[in-house]
């Protein structure tokens, strides 16, 4: 089994990193050849992220993005695939989209050791670079900043009831970083009335989320799970400029917000 890059990383000179896990569609033969017709558009993708996220590239953040669909297997999901929350959601190797309906013909995913090879050529590897640049950031600046960057449908019945809102932070229940730093980042979104927020809601923070924010150890994490209606078509996954511009204003706004916490911890 040929894996190639299984991520992209750009590293910056500000001590923050923002992970990517799920903007990737690139698919493993096994993968691509099991598919349902239902799971071939790959919806369930974080579309257009690294693009929303281009501001912070250019003010000097370390970006990484995984480039291999979740399909093949889920970089926010743990090892063990223990699961993340009681109510329904996708696990290490999605074996349902996020509507239910299955990703695979019968018979058709991948074989175990299949996985098992895409958690150590693909899983792995993200997760060490990860960590790897936690670590100089810490050396180099004292203290490390994750921002977990993720999109999702506006309107998934299966996992949520009615419209998300448009700003979903979460910081493991306030384990992952101060609550200084969460309330920087609400401050932000209550300032402005366009885009509706909420923390620690439906989405309280996926695996690097809980994996990687230690307080304690000056390394903090934060997730913010966007509804994709602010951006792009959810229809034909477009990507919508002039739609995204408030939006990445916005963003722009927290992260800011967020280094300026950082350098006042120090």
């Amino acid at each position: 089994m040929l894996i190639r890059d299984p991520f992209e990383f750009q590293s910056g000179k500000l001590p923050l990193l923002i992970s990517i896990p799920h903007a990737g569609t690139r698919l493993t033969p096994a993968v691509e050849q099991g598919l349902t017709d239902e799971a071939r558009p790959l919806q369930d993708t974080d579309w257009h992220i690294p693009r929303l996220y281009d501001f912070a590239r250019a003010m000097g953040a370390s970006i990484l993005v995984g480039n291999y669909s979740r399909l093949v297997i889920d970089l926010n999901r743990p090892a063990d695939d223990k699961p993340l929350y009681t109510t329904a959601t996708t696990g290490l190797f999605p074996d349902v989209l996020f509507d239910g309906r299955p990703s695979f013909r019968p018979d058709a995913a991948p074989s175990d050791q299949e996985r098992a090879g895409y958690l150590q050529t693909i899983w792995q590897p993200y997760h060490q670079q990860l960590q790897n640049e936690l670590t100089r950031l810490k050396a180099q600046h004292g203290y490390a900043l994750l921002f977990d960057a993720h999109s999702i449908a506006s309107v998934i019945p299966r996992l949520f009831d009615g419209k998300l809102p448009d700003l979903n932070l979460g910081t493991n229940g306030g384990e992952s970083c101060p609550a200084s730093l969460s309330d920087r980042l609400v401050s932000c979104c209550q300032q402005q009335q366009r885009f509706s927020h909420v923390l620690n809601g439906r989405f309280k923070g996926g695996y690097i989320t809980r994996a990687y924010g230690h307080p304690q150890e000056h390394q903090h994490a934060v997730q913010l799970e966007l509804a994709q209606v602010n951006y792009m078509s959810e229809q034909t996954f477009e990507f919508d400029a002039d739609r995204a511009a408030p939006l990445q204003r916005l963003l722009q706004q927290m992260i800011e917000s967020m280094l300026t916490w950082g350098e006042q911890q120090r």
